[in-house]
């Protein structure tokens, strides 16, 4: 049965119109959004986490080669769609409350972990990563697909600088556009093996989030 969308003492995020907003839009885009949470997810094995599951988009993409996903939501009406969207997936999927700052889960617990549109929301991202880093397994791999600051365009950082100094985070439920995810992952002490830039979409005019890096990273193995 479907949980019901009420908020719990667990809950550390709460932004219900926002949440119903991108829920709608963020089915309005998977037809562009959904072949990059493919590649995203493509190969993955054994137990994954996922931080910042929303409504469950990724669910649908997981590869039958994992045995189960742990996926974390801390708001409480994207986690109800997360619920019910895990049903509907093709390998098993725990949908759990929790902050990313704070996982709920034991350390080295997985093989794999999955950071997918989130990095831009989290309160403290020096303190997620390093969270993540404590739950998986030396060796272990992370998967990411962001979106953050336009690694080339000075006047778009200026827009995006600008918008998180004022409206964007308080009218996307915390949402930054200038961050720069692929550097806290590498001062977070992950290696990074593979990435590439992407426009989403990628025709039309450049948007604030238009602008994704897409890849793979390590926990290192001998990283204590």
């Amino acid at each position: 049965m479907p949980l019901r969308p009420t908020r719990t003492a667990k809950d550390t995020v709460h932004h219900p119109l926002f949440a119903r907003f991108y829920a709608w839009q963020s089915k309005a885009a998977e037809s562009v959004v959904g072949p990059h949470r493919e590649e995203l997810l493509a190969g993955l094995s054994g137990r994954v986490i996922e931080i910042g599951a929303g409504n469950g988009l990724n669910f649908a993409h997981y590869p039958s080669t994992v045995s189960e996903v742990v996926a974390i939501e801390p708001e409480s009406v994207l986690r109800r769609l997360a619920v019910e969207a895990a049903l509907r997936a093709e390998v098993p999927v725990d949908v759990v409350p929790g902050a990313a700052e704070a996982l709920p889960v034991k350390s080295e617990a997985f093989d794999a972990a999955v950071l997918s549109l989130v990095l831009c929301s989290v309160r403290d991202v020096p303190r997620a990563l390093g969270e993540l880093r404590r739950v998986l397994r030396p060796g272990g791999e992370l998967r990411f697909f962001e979106h953050g600051q336009d690694p080339d365009g000075r006047a778009m950082r200026a827009v995006q600088k600008g918008l998180d100094r004022t409206v964007w985070p308080r009218l996307f439920g915390g949402c930054h556009v200038g961050r720069a995810p692929l550097d806290s992952i590498r001062t977070a002490g992950f290696e990074v093996s593979s990435y590439r830039r992407l426009l989403v979409p990628a025709r039309g005019p450049k948007l604030p989030t238009s602008f994704c890096v897409l890849g793979t990273a390590r926990r290192p193995v001998g990283d204590a």
